[in-house]
This record gives structure tokens, sequence and C-alpha cells, in this order.
């Protein structure tokens, strides 16, 4: 099959939909690949680029689509690219079906298959393919740096001579694929981040990644996830309490990245109009869901405005674009694994499986018929961790009662372990001569002092440190040495053992170490 990438005609738009490197990957499963020339320059893909990974260079996009069997887009198709559109012929494409049923429509009439990206099913084998985390990844890096772009100060706070600058305060609204790498990218340069997000479920993710997840004092019974890990709408007592929570925030903050979306709805109102008149002059808000309407209703789409009280509003939906290479290369690997699940036998024949979950879960159009939307996957989506219960804090009075049972439980312990070994001395001095015994209780009292300090040491320890640690302490092998000079047959037995198993942890020690500090160690 030949594979073809035009050149985008949105305007604005700099991603390909397929890079050398792609190209690469799809031949190897049997297909030819075609590109339009200058397709990829604006993402800094030159056509001798192309070329020299085996692609052939088409001159227009009337003869590309003419000779492609399956075309590869990112923007959904325009009107003249519709037209272009034949029988048996298959798109991969953003293509928005929720909001182009015409065009589906047509498509369906012609008898062309399409695969839209942004429909590959939320699941665990599809990860690789999930073109919108992909790009909601760069948008959030994007996002924090296009607010830096226009934010008069530091993000992270410093001390000089001439006087100290306190850090850039960022809240992130949304804690999905974008908020999490806002997240990452604010707290990166240094600037103190908060996170709020209705699914209490991703407050670990938010503050493993150094920010401090926004709590609201409200027991919400709504399940808050909907089906592949997307929030659900919010009660409207919990938007209530979320936006008053908003307001007491809203004079503190500099920076405001709102990622918040539902699929196939308006996106939510979360920054109102009063709270961006309680932010400081030079304060900036990124609103990533200006698409779908915007979570701040000032936001205009595409465009940057700046209100009465000086804070910059962006509204820009091209975030991806603005950072054309690293999107063209991530989008082209997603293009690539969704060929290779269409070319089961990597013999440049598709294979479009309706029974396959991912598939049938993209494809919107097939068979001259409109499929969207698509049954549910057979498999479960990624789902939302359990809820936790929050941990009942303790009062004075049941934290000394546990104390006082460890100690208890602990004591016992000791005390079984001595009457033991009391019991075992006794028996064996009434039967071994004296000299033995001299040996025998340093032996015990080895025993019980080597056993008392390594099983105590917290697993948190167990570090190439640690490692080391027990191979020197292996220094008693010096000890078995000296008894092995004894007279007794007994003791050198045991002292040859001791050599024995000393050596072991001498050796062993040094080489989980070596083993250990060569994982960190660069390639």
């Amino acid at each position: 099959m030949k594979i073809g990438a035009p050149k985008e005609t949105y305007t604005g738009e700099n991603r390909v939909a397929m890079t050398p490197d792609s190209a690469q990957q799809i031949q190897k499963l049997g297909h030819d690949c075609l590109i339009e020339t200058g397709a990829g320059l604006n993402a800094g893909f030159t056509d001798d680029a192309y070329k020299e990974a085996g692609v052939e260079v088409v001159k227009t996009a009337a003869a590309l689509w003419k000779a492609a069997d399956v075309v590869v887009k990112v923007r959904q198709p325009d009107a003249s690219e519709s037209k272009r559109l034949r029988e048996g012929q298959t798109l991969i494409s953003f293509f928005n079906p929720a909001a182009n049923e015409k065009a589906m429509a047509d498509a369906a009439k012609k008898g062309a298959n399409v695969i839209a990206m942004e429909m590959v099913p939320r699941i665990s084998r599809a990860q690789k393919m999930d073109a919108l985390s992909s790009m909601a990844n760069i948008a959030g890096y994007r996002a924090v740096i296009e607010a830096g772009n226009n934010f008069g100060r530091f993000f992270t706070g410093q001390v000089t001579a001439a006087g100290k600058v306190p850090p850039a305060k960022v809240l992130v609204i949304g804690a999905g694929v974008a908020g999490l790498a806002a997240i990452g990218t604010a707290t990166s340069l240094g600037a103190i981040t908060y996170a709020f997000d209705v699914r209490p479920e991703v407050s670990e993710q938010i503050e493993s990644m150094g920010a401090e997840f926004v709590f609201l004092d409200f027991e919400d019974t709504q399940d808050s996830s909907a089906s592949g890990g997307y929030a659900a709408p919010s009660s409207p007592e919990f938007r209530e309490k979320q936006l008053e929570k908003f307001r007491e925030m809203a004079p503190e903050i500099d920076i405001v990245i709102c990622t918040a979306l539902i699929p196939n709805r308006e996106a939510p109102e979360l920054w109102t109009e009063d709270m961006v008149k309680a932010m400081k002059p030079g304060s900036v808000i990124v609103d990533l869901a200006a698409e779908k309407g915007g979570n701040c209703k000032l936001t205009v789409m595409d465009e940057k405005i700046v209100t009465d009280n000086d804070v910059t509003i962006i509204g820009y939906t091209d975030f991806p674009s603005r950072m054309a290479a690293q999107a063209s290369t991530l989008y082209g690997n997603n293009i690539r694994h969704m060929l290779t699940d269409l070319t089961p036998e990597k013999d440049g024949q598709i294979v479009h499986n309706m029974e396959d979950d991912v598939i049938r879960g993209a494809t919107v159009t097939y068979d001259k018929e409109v499929t969207y939307p698509p049954p549910p996957p057979k498999v479960s989506a990624i789902a939302a961790a359990p809820k936790k219960e929050p941990a009942k804090e303790l009062t004075p009075e049941e934290k000394k009662a546990q104390e006082v049972a460890a100690f208890a439980k602990e004591t016992r312990l000791q005390v079984t372990l001595i009457t033991v070994g009391a019991v075992l001395l006794l028996s064996v001095g009434l039967v071994a001569p004296a000299s033995f015994m001299q040996h025998f209780i340093v032996f015990v009292l080895s025993v019980f002092v080597g056993f008392q300090v390594i099983w105590n040491v917290s697993h948190a320890l167990h570090t190439p440190l640690m490692a080391v640690t027990n191979a020197i302490s292996s220094i008693i092998i010096l000890g078995a040495l000296l008894q092995m000079g004894s007279g007794s047959i007994l003791v050198i037995l045991l002292a040859g053992i001791s050599v024995f198993m000393t050596g072991i942890n001498i050796f062993g020690g040094f080489l989980v170490t070596r083993r250990m500090l060569a994982m960190f160690q660069k390639s």
C-alpha cells in the first residue's frame, strides 16, 4: 500500500503527519511512503531528508491524494480535501466527528474509510496511538513557557544583594495530561505550584511532581471520573464550592493555566470575570480550553488580550504547532503505531479489523457506513484509582495506647528469645566441657547481636551504602580465623563454616554494590 502525507492547509499549522524516521518504520511494514513537496519544511524536515529515508516526494496535493491508498494528516480535511476522498481509500487524521457530521456522511457515501485519531480508546494497549495525550503533553509544557514569556518576573525566587525576589505562584486547573505537563514545567522553573482537579484520586500524582493539591472542604457523593479517565461534570453544589475556593486564591495567584475539558461538551467556566478582576496587575491566564469556549469566559480564541486591570489572557489553540518538530515526531509515531495495528502481517496489506477494540473505536466511517459513535470497548478503559478513605487522626490517648501495645509486643519477643537462648546454653553447658562453653557463649551472643542489628535496619536503607556496610561488617572473619586455631574439632568446624559464610557476605556485598551503582551511570 502507498501511505501519503499531504501538506497541511490549515492556516498556521506547521506540523506534518509523517517524519523521515516514522516513514522508515512504516516501510518496514511493507508499505511505500509518499510526501507532498514542502510538507515538512515548517517542522524542520526537508524534502532531501525524506528522499534519504526512501520516501517519494510528490509535487502536488492532487497527485498525492490520487496516488495514496492511505492518507495521513494532522488537521481534519477541509472541503477541497474531502472532495478528493475516493472509494476504498483510508484517511487517518484528527476529524472532530462530533461536530463534523456532514463530512462523515460524505466520506461514507464515497466509500472512504476514516480513522479519527482523537477517537482512539483510552485502553492500555492503545497508549502508543493516543495522539490526544501526545499533543496535550506538548500543549501543557508550551502553555507555561508562553505564560513566562508574558509574565514580567522570575518564576523562581531569588535572594540577591539588591534585594529579595519572591517566587511566582502558579495555579493549574485540571490534572490531565496537559495539566500534569504544566505542573512539571512550572515546578522545574521554581514556581510555587498549586493544582486542582475534580478527581481527588489524582492528588498523589500532583504531589509527586512537587505541586500542592487544592482540596475542597466538601463531600461530593457523585463519581467525578467519567469513562476513560476523563473528568465528569460536577454537581452544582460542588461547582459553587470550587468557585468559592478559586475566588479566595485569585488575589495571590500570578499565573493560571486552565486545562479542564469534558468530552463532547463546552468547556466549563471555572475562572470567572470577578476572579480576573481580583488578580494582581501583570498576572497571566493561559486557557488551553479556548477551542471549546474556554474555562475563562473572557478568553478570545487564538488571541491574546489584556484586561483593564492589566491581566493577560492567552487563548491560543496552536501550542503543539508552535513546537512543530517535536509535535510532528510524536504524532508521526502515533500514526505509525496505528498503521502497525492495521498491518498485522507486515506484508504491506491493510486489514481493517472492526473486531479490534482500538481500530473499531477510532473508525468513524467504514464500508459506506457512518460508524460513529463507537460501542464501548470490550476491555476496560484505564480506570481511575479507587477513592481512599482519609486516614483517621488519632487522639493522644489512642496514640499512647498504640505505643504501649507495640512496646509490650516487642518486649515479649525479646524475653522469649532470651529465655530460649538461656535454656539452650544451660542444656549445652551440662554436657559440654568448659573450654567449649567459652567459645559457644561468644557465638550465641554474636548471633543475637548480629540479628538485632541487621534485622532492625529499614528496607529503605538497603542502598549501595548499606551493601558496603554489610561487607565491611564482615570483619568478623578475623574472629573466625582466630577460632580455627582451637584444639576442638567442633570449634574448628564452626569457624570454617563462619569463614565460608562471611566470605559470601564480603564478596556478595561488593558485587551488589557494583551492580546498583551501574544502574545510575550514564550510558
